[in-house]
C-alpha cells in the first residue's frame, strides 16, 4: 500500500488533515493555534538523528556510575553493535541517495547530505564519550576489581614472555600479512574486519611498503587471557608487538589500526522469480558492498590515512578517528567472564505463568489452560520455555492436532520450535512454516532452517519479494468433537529463546473463534493466492493496520468530552509514520491526553503549544530491551487494547505483513495497561523528550520508580503465591 492509498483509505475526518508527502505548507492541513500547519517541517524530528538519540541513551547507561560495573561494559558493547548496524543500513542508504543525486528533503526538511553531515558530528561526539568512559573510568575500575585490560607495555617481563610464547604457538599460524606494491593490489577488506596498517622499510633498498594484517578475531578470542586469569590483552596489540616476526628482516616504520564498515542492506527485486536464490545472491553481494565508514586510530599518520582512503575510494568524511579500542562489540568477552557477581545485576530467572497447570511430570499444560480462557504472558519475566515452546511441544505430541502453522522472522540455533515442526511433519501432521528470508542479518540462518524444514517435509513458504512477513504467530488446529478448534499464540517478539530472556515482549494465548479464523485466513492468504477483504477482529498490515489505527484515533476524538475525557496510550519501539503522527496531533488539539512510551526513534515533536501540548513522550532503556508494542484507546468508560508485532513506521505499515490482536478479557487488559503505566512513571531508567528534541533523564529523588525491577518483583510474587496454592488445589482434586 502506498502512502497516498493509506490516506484515501483513512477515516473521513482524518483524511482532510492527513496530507500526502511532498505537499507545501500552503497545501497543508488546518493550522494549530500557534499558526503551524500539521505538515510544517518543524513538527517532525529527523529519523536518523532520533535513532542516534536513542543510542545516546544506551551510552548514558555505560556512563552511569550507579549501574554495576560489568553492566556498564555491556552497554558499551551494545552501543557499538547498535551503531554498526545503523552505519551498514541507514548511513549506507543516505550515501546511496547522495550518490544518486537524490537530495529531496525528508518530512523534517533535511536533505540526505545535510543529514549525513549531522549524523557524522553526532557519531564523532558520541565516540569521544565512549572512549573517555572506557579509558578513564571502566578500565581503571575493572583493574581494581581483578579484571585487568592491560596494554603490552604495562606487562612485566614474565607476562611479556608468556604473551610472546602464546603468539608463536597460537596466533602467528593464523596470520597472513599482505603487502601492497607492484603486482600486489590493495587487498579486499571484509565488512567489520579489524586490521593493522603497517609501513615497513627494506634496509637494503630503503623502499617503504604498505602492508595489511587482518586481526583474526573470528577464530581467536579478541582478548588474550594470561595464566593469572585476571590479565587480558587485546589481540591486535599482541600482533603489533610481534610485527618483526611477520616481516623478518624489515624495519617497521609505523603501524596503526583500522576497521571497515560496508553497505550490508539487501535489495531484492519485487520481480524476483526465485526468492531463495535471489536472497542467496544478495548475501554473496553483501561481502562486496560499498565502503561506508572506516574507523582509524586517532593517531594514525596522514600517510596511512591517505593510502587507506585512496585504496578504498572514500573521502575524508567517511574516516572516523577513534581514540580508544576499535570495535568495542568484543567487550562481550569481558562481560561473560566467570564470577564477579558483585559487578553484575542480580540474576533473574523467568517464572512460569500461574495460569498454566502443571502435570505429574512437572510440565505445563498450555492448551488445557487456553481452553479455560485467554492467557497473557510477559517475557522475560515469565518463561518462554514453559509457555511458547511448551505450547508447540504439546501440539506436536497431541494425536488430535491436525496442523501446526508458524511464522519465523528471527530464531535462535538452540530453539526447539523449528525442530518441533520437523517432528510434526514426520508424525503426519500438516506442518507449515512461513520463513522470512529477508530478516536483516538473519538471512543466512533462516535459509539454513528453511532447507532443513523442506527436507523433512514441512511446507515452507518464503513470502513475497517486496513484502516481509514480520507477524509473530503460531496456529494449532485440533480435532475436537465433530469439528476443530483453533489454538493461537501471537506476540510482539520473535520466536527466539535467546532474545526472550533479554527483550520485554507480550504474548497472547487464545482460542477465541474469531481470532483463530482470522489468523487461519492470514496464513491461507500468505501461503496461497488471494487478498482478504477484511478480518473479524485482528488488524493486518499492509492492508488494514494503518487505517484501523487512524480509525481508533478518530473514534477517540469523537468520544472525547470534558466530563468524560478520552485518552490514548501507546507503547512501541519507534514512531515515524507521518499519518499516525498527524492524527495524534489532531487528537491533542481536540483535548485528548496522549502518553507515548517510545523506546527508540520518535519523529513526533511533543509539547508544541496548540499542536502537541497534550502529548508526553517517555523512553525506557534498562537492563532488558523494551520491545513490546501496545496500543490503547480509552473512551466512553471502555478501553480498547491491541498488542502488535508492528511499530508505527512506514516500513511496518506498508511493506510488511504485521499482526495486531485485541486483548479483550478485562484482567489481561489491566495487566497490559499497568505495565505501560509503570514505564511512563519510571524515573530510574527513563528519559522524557522535550519540544526542542532533547531527551532529559529523569532523576529518582525520594520516590524511585524502576519499571523493570517492579515487574520482576510483581511476577515473582504472583508466581510464588500460585505455587503455594497449588498443593492445596491438587489435594482437592
Amino acid at each position: 500500500m502506498t502512502d497516498e492509498t493509506a490516506v484515501r483509505a483513512s477515516p473521513p475526518a482524518l483524511r482532510e488533515a492527513v496530507t500526502p508527502l511532498g505537499t507545501t505548507p500552503s497545501d497543508a492541513s488546518e493550522p494549530g493555534t500557534d499558526g503551524l500547519a500539521l505538515d510544517d517541517r518543524s513538527l517532525y524530528f529527523n529519523r536518523e538523528l532520533s535513532w542516534l538519540d536513542f543510542n545516546d541513551r544506551v551510552l548514558e547507561l555505560a556512563e552511569d556510575e550507579r549501574v554495576p560495573l560489568l553492566e556498564r561494559v555491556k552497554f558499551c558493547a551494545i552501543y557499538a553493535s547498535n551503531l554498526d548496524e545503523f552505519v551498514m543500513v541507514r548511513v549506507a542508504g543516505l550515501h546511496e541517495k547522495v550518490e544518486a543525486g537524490d537530495e529531496r528533503p525528508g518530512p523534517d526538511g533535511l536533505t540526505p547530505s545535510q543529514t549525513l553531515a549531522e549524523v557524522r558530528q553526532k557519531m564523532l561526539a558520541q565516540g569521544e564519550r565512549l572512549t573517555e568512559t572506557l579509558e578513564r573510568e571502566l578500565r581503571p575500575s575493572l583493574a581494581e576489581n581483578g579484571i585487568r585490560l592491560a596494554r603490552v607495555k604495562e606487562l612485566d617481563a614474565d607476562q611479556h614472555r608468556e604473551l610472546s610464547d602464546r603468539f608463536q604457538s597460537q596466533i602467528f599460524p593464523a596470520l597472513t600479512p599482505l603487502a601492497v606494491g607492484p603486482g600486489r593490489p590493495f587487498p579486499y577488506i571484509s565488512n567489520l574486519s579489524l586490521s593493522l596498517a603497517v609501513l615497513v622499510r627494506d634496509p637494503v633498498t630503503e623502499q617503504v611498503a604498505f602492508a595489511r594484517v587482518k586481526v583474526p578475531k573470528e577464530i581467536l578470542p579478541r582478548f588474550v587471557t594470561l595464566s593469572d586469569r585476571e590479565t587480558l590483552v587485546a589481540l591486535e596489540e599482541v600482533i603489533a608487538d610481534n610485527l618483526h616476526a611477520l616481516f623478518p628482516g624489515m624495519q617497521v616504520v609505523d603501524y596503526d589500526y583500522f576497521r571497515v564498515s560496508r553497505d550490508a542492506d539487501l535489495s531484492v527485486s519485487d520481480e524476483a522469480g526465485d526468492l531463495l536464490a535471489a536472497v542467496e545472491n544478495e548475501l554473496r553481494r553483501r561481502r562486496f558492498g560499498e565502503v561506508v565508514r572506516v574507523e582509524v586510530g586517532a593517531g594514525m599518520s596522514e600517510t596511512m590515512r591517505t593510502q587507506i582512503a585512496d585504496a578504498l575510494d572514500i573521502d575524508e568524511s567517511q574516516m572516523y578517528p577513534v581514540g580508544g579500542p576499535l570495535d568495542p562489540t568484543d567487550l562481550w568477552q569481558v562481560v561473560r567472564l566467570p564470577g564477579h557477581p558483585e559487578l553484575r545485576e542480580r540474576p533473574w530467572t523467568a517464572v512460569t505463568h500461574p495460569g498454566f497447570h502443571i502435570d505429574d511430570d512437572g510440565r505445563t499444560d498450555v492448551m488445557g489452560a487456553m481452553r479455560e480462557g485467554d492467557v497473557l504472558v510477559h517475557h522475560p519475566y515469565e518463561s518462554f520455555a514453559s509457555s511458547v515452546e511448551r505450547f508447540v511441544e504439546q501440539a506436536v505430541d497431541d494425536p488430535q492436532v491436525l496442523a501446526i502453522k508458524q511464522t519465523v522472522y528471527r530464531t535462535s540455533d538452540d530453539s526447539p520450535l523449528v525442530p518441533a515442526l520437523i517432528t510434526a511433519a514426520e508424525r503426519g501432521k500438516q506442518a507449515v512454516c512461513l520463513v522470512e528470508l529477508k530478516a536483516r542479518f538473519d538471512e543466512r540462518s533462516n535459509i539454513q532452517w528453511a532447507k532443513r524444514l523442506e527436507e523433512a517435509g514441512v511446507h515452507v513458504v518464503y513470502g513475497q519479494p517486496g513484502l516481509k512477513v514480520h507477524a509473530k504467530c503460531v496456529l494449532v488446529v485440533r480435532r475436537e468433537g465433530e469439528g476443530v478448534r483453533h489454538y493461537v499464540h501471537t506476540g510482539t517478539g520473535n520466536y527466539n529463546s535467546t532474545t526472550a530472556r533479554l527483550y520485554t515482549d507480550f504474548g497472547l494465548f487464545t482460542t477465541d473463534p474469531d481470532i483463530g479464523a482470522d489468523v487461519a485466513d492470514m496464513f491461507n492468504y500468505l501461503t496461497g493466492y488471494g487478498r482478504p477483504s477484511g478480518y473479524r477482529k485482528v488488524l493486518v498490515a499492509p492492508d488494514h493496520l494503518r487505517t484501523a489505527i487512524l480509525s481508533e484515533i478518530e473514534r477517540t476524538i469523537a468520544a472525547h468530552r470534558p466530563d468524560r475525557p478520552a485518552r490514548i496510550t501507546m507503547k512501541m519501539n519507534a514512531l515515524v509514520d507521518r499519518y499516525c503522527i498527524e492524527a495524534l496531533y489532531l487528537a491533542s488539539q481536540a483535548g485528548i491526553q496522549i502518553d507515548l512510551n517510545v523506546r527508540g526513534i520518535c519523529c513526533l515533536r511533543p509539547g508544541v503549544p496548540g499542536i502537541s501540548d497534550r502529548i508526553r513522550v517517555v523512553s525506557v532503556v534498562g537492563r532488558f530491551l523494551e520491545h513490546s508494542r501496545v496500543y490503547a484507546f480509552e473512551r466512553d468508560g471502555e478501553t480498547t487494547v491491541y498488542i502488535s508485532s508492528a511499530d508505527l513506521m512506514p516500513r511496518n505499515l506498508d511493506t510488511r505483513v504485521e499482526l495486531a490482536v485485541p486483548v479483550e478479557p478485562s484482567a489481561l487488559r489491566e495487566e497490559l495497561l499497568d505495565t505501560v503505566e509503570r514505564c511512563l512513571a519510571d524515573n530510574t531508567h527513563a528519559w522524557e523528550q522535550g519540544s526542542d528534541g532533547n531527551w532529559t533523564r529523569r532523576i529518582p529523588g525520594d520516590h524511585p520508580r524502576d519499571a523493570q525491577a517492579e515487574l520482576m518483583e510483581w511476577h515473582a510474587r504472583r508466581a510464588a503465591q500460585a505455587a503455594s496454592a497449588r498443593p492445596a488445589q491438587q489435594l482437592l482434586a
